[in-house]
């Protein structure tokens, strides 16, 4: 029942319709200019894959505020990742100077995000929709979501890679690194376990305002 609670329900849509609202204004900059409008397709699609999951379910189920916010975030490094491409962010470029790294590191940066969200999200989803409670089962499970989710990106863009015909390191985006992939997937491990423990109990708080 959200009779009580009509207030501060009403307060917490607002912020969603603002947060929608900065995702739209970040994909209107990430489209100007960028430094391939195929790259910036290529890699805006996830973003509107999650955009538009996010507001079909909306009425059906609504994430606390906490995960929408993540939303945002992460939106914003996927975007800002189709304007520069993940090889050439020029923030990164600088840190690969200053640290002589031998990549660009922002690739990295997305793919934790990659399996920070999606672990926030099915946690959310399995406690309040009552699917399992809390266990040692239930946190290996979000963990197995997480990796999922990034396997399934992996594959994806194997498959482009495949069947385009592009450059293998141009669809990729591996810069020269053998390990790429599985470096992606552990940085998506780290982003889930990060949503788990350490974001864990800030969660948890959202959570039960949602369920009050």
């Amino acid at each position: 029942m959200r009779s009580s609670n009509d207030f501060n329900y009403k307060t917490e849509k607002k912020k969603h319709i603002m947060l929608l609202k900065l995702c739209f204004l970040v994909y209107i900059w990430s489209a100007i200019n960028p430094n391939s409008y195929l790259v910036w397709f290529l890699n805006s699609i996830p973003t509107l894959m999650l955009v538009s999951i996010v507001l079909l379910t909306y009425k059906k189920f609504t994430f606390s505020t906490f995960v929408y916010f993540m939303i945002f975030i992460h939106v914003t490094i996927l975007l800002t990742g189709a304007k520069y491409s993940y090889q050439l962010n020029p923030l990164f470029d600088k840190f690969t100077e200053i640290f002589n790294f031998s990549r660009n590191h922002f690739d990295r940066v997305g793919h934790f995000a990659q399996g920070l969200t999606p672990a926030l999200m099915a946690k959310e989803l399995l406690l309040r929709m009552g699917y399992i409670k809390r266990s040692k089962m239930f946190y290996f499970i979000v963990m197995c979501i997480a990796l999922a989710v990034s396997a399934s990106y992996e594959l994806l863009e194997f498959s482009f890679a495949m069947l385009s015909g592009y450059p293998i390191d141009f669809v990729l985006a591996y810069q020269g690194d053998v390990w790429d992939t599985q470096w992606d997937m552990i940085m998506a491990l780290c982003g889930a376990g990060t949503a788990l423990v350490v974001l864990g109990p800030l969660h948890d708080k959202y959570i039960k305002k949602m369920d009050k």
